[in-house]
Formats: C-alpha cells, sequence, structure tokens
C-alpha cells in the first residue's frame, strides 16, 4: 500500500535475490496512479478501493506480457491476483500480508500460489477461504502485517524463492 515511501525492507529483499532473477519492481501507488497530499493509511486504502486496484492492475497488463515470477506484499498481492484472473501471464506467485485476497472468490491458474500471513494479522484471510480457493494459507506464529519487514521473514522467503531456482539448475 505504502509502495517504495516506507520501503527500505525491500532493498534486504533485492539484496538476495538480484543475482538470481532479473528482477522488475513495481510501486503499488504508482501503478494505480495515486498522488495524495496527505498519506494516511486511511487516505491511501481509501484510493486503492475506489478503482486505485483496477488501473494497477490494468497498467501492470500492459507491462507484463511475459511469464514471470511475482513476490509481492500486501496491496500488491491483491493486484497480482486479480491481474492473473485477467490473463497476467504468470509462472509462480508469493503473496506476502495480501490481506483483500479474503474477499476474492476464483484462484488464479498459476500452479504455484504461495501466501504467507503473520498469526496477529486480523485481517488474513481465513482457513475456510483458503480451503474454498484451493490454496494454502502459511502463517508465521508471533507476527502481524508488517512481517514482510522482519530480517528472519526475508531470510525465509528469499530461501523459498532461491530453494527453487536452485532445483531448477540441478535437474537434469
Amino acid at each position: 500500500m505504502w509502495g517504495s515511501k516506507k520501503g527500505l525492507w525491500i532493498t534486504s529483499y533485492l539484496g538476495y535475490l538480484q543475482q538470481y532473477y532479473d528482477i522488475t519492481f513495481y510501486d503499488c501507488q504508482h501503478l494505480a496512479n495515486i498522488s495524495l497530499e496527505v498519506n494516511s493509511p486511511e487516505n491511501i486504502h481509501k484510493e486503492f478501493i475506489d478503482g486505485g486496484v483496477e488501473t494497477a492492475v490494468a497498467h501492470l497488463l500492459k507491462k507484463e506480457t511475459e511469464p514471470s515470477h511475482y513476490l509481492t506484499f500486501g496491496i500488491g498481492g491483491c493486484i497480482a491476483w486479480k491481474a492473473a484472473l485477467q490473463g497476467l501471464p504468470i509462472k509462480s506467485l508469493y503473496t506476502i500480508s495480501s490481506t483483500r485476497l479474503r474477499f476474492e472468490s476464483e484462484r488464479p491458474a498459476a500452479a504455484n500460489i504461495q501466501l504467507l500471513y503473520g498469526q496477529n494479522d486480523e485481517f488474513r484471510p481465513s482457513n475456510t477461504w483458503s480451503d474454498q480457493i484451493g490454496v494454502e494459507l502459511e502463517v508465521v506464529k508471533g507476527f502481524g502485517h508488517e512481517l514482510y519487514t522482519d530480517e528472519k521473514i526475508i531470510s525465509k522467503v528469499c530461501q523459498d524463492l532461491l530453494a527453487k531456482v536452485m532445483q531448477k539448475q540441478y535437474v537434469a
């Protein structure tokens, strides 16, 4: 939701992943054409809900035409999910703290979808939702919504992603 404005933690992910992945970084606020005088959580949330998500989905669909791996945070997961439902070519989708997914009723066709949430995130999707959609939720004890900023979680997520790259390199 905050894009790069409060995203210094993203450099840790980039440090781990950039030597193995060709990375394109998208700021959700830029994709959604959100530019606010008052950057309060309420104002930003309202902008995304009142058309920003749809605008971001449309822009992402125009920008990305090749199948790719997506690592998303918060509202970015919702944007990638909705774009996938509209034809965004996705190899895999790894979302962290994408709480708005709880409102989705359809699963993208991507074979590999990973959803990660903090146990204390009051808005994470329910197990009933994940069963209905056909995805597994990974819930980390002791963490809230902003677990993606914690170095332990950053390391875990990057290890998950790098294990897939290394696995593919050694398959004969």
